[in-house]
C-alpha cells in the first residue's frame, strides 16, 4: 500500500469543498480525513485541531473575497464600483456558501493574519470609493458601511432570510442606491 503524500493546501481546499457542498457544520477532521483516503492523524501534520481548520477556511474566504472585489472594480469608479463590488460579494458568497460561512466563525480580534485580511477586504472597497473624493477617514467609513451592507444581505439571501416575495436583486439594486447615495451625501458634507 502507498503512502498518501498531503500538504496543507490539499486539507484546507478538501475542507472547503465539503464546507461548500454541504455547509459549514459539515466540515469535521474525520470527514476530511476519509475525502482525503486517510486516517485523521494523518492531518495533524498540517492543521494543528478542527479550530485551526476553521480559522484556515476563514481566512480563505476573505482571501477570496478581496481577491474577487479587486478584479470587480478594475476601471470603474463610483457608483458602477460600489455596484460591481457589490455584485462581487453576493457572487462569492453564492459560490462558496460554507467557506464564507467559516468568516465569521473564528474571531479575528486577536489574530494579525485575519485581522489583516479583513483589513484588505476593507481597502478594496476603500480604493473603489475614491472617485467620490471622500477624505481618507470618510473613506474608510463608507469602505467599512459598504462591508456591513453587502455582508448583512449575502449573509440574509444565503440562510432564507428575506422572506417577503420580492425579487431579491431588486431590493439589492436599491440597498446600492441608497448606499451611494448616502456616500455621495458624505462626500459633499466632509468637501
Amino acid at each position: 500500500m502507498s503512502r498518501r503524500t498531503l500538504d496543507t493546501a490539499q486539507v484546507v481546499d478538501c475542507a472547503a469543498a465539503l464546507a461548500d457542498a454541504d455547509g459549514l457544520d459539515a466540515v469535521t477532521l474525520t470527514r476530511v480525513a476519509e475525502r482525503l483516503g486517510v486516517r485523521q492523524p494523518a492531518l495533524y501534520r498540517h492543521v494543528d485541531n478542527y479550530d485551526a481548520l476553521i480559522r484556515a477556511l476563514g481566512l480563505r474566504g476573505r482571501e477570496i473575497l478581496a481577491s474577487r472585489l479587486g478584479e470587480a472594480a478594475v476601471g470603474l469608479a463610483g457608483d458602477d464600483a460600489v455596484r460591481a463590488m457589490g455584485g462581487a460579494w453576493r457572487a462569492v458568497v453564492a459560490e462558496h456558501p460554507g467557506l464564507y460561512a467559516a468568516t465569521d466563525r473564528y474571531p479575528c480580534s486577536s489574530d494579525a493574519e485575519l485581522a489583516a485580511a479583513v483589513e484588505r477586504v476593507v481597502q478594496m472597497l476603500g480604493q473603489a470609493l475614491a472617485g467620490y473624493g471622500l477624505a481618507d477617514d470618510e473613506r474608510i467609513h463608507a469602505a467599512r458601511t459598504l462591508r456591513s451592507a453587502f455582508h448583512g444581505f449575502a449573509h440574509l439571501e444565503a440562510g432564507d432570510g428575506h422572506p417577503f416575495a420580492l425579487d431579491l436583486d431588486d431590493s439589492f439594486d436599491r440597498m446600492v442606491v441608497l448606499l451611494c447615495a448616502g456616500i455621495r451625501q458624505m462626500a459633499t458634507v466632509s468637501a
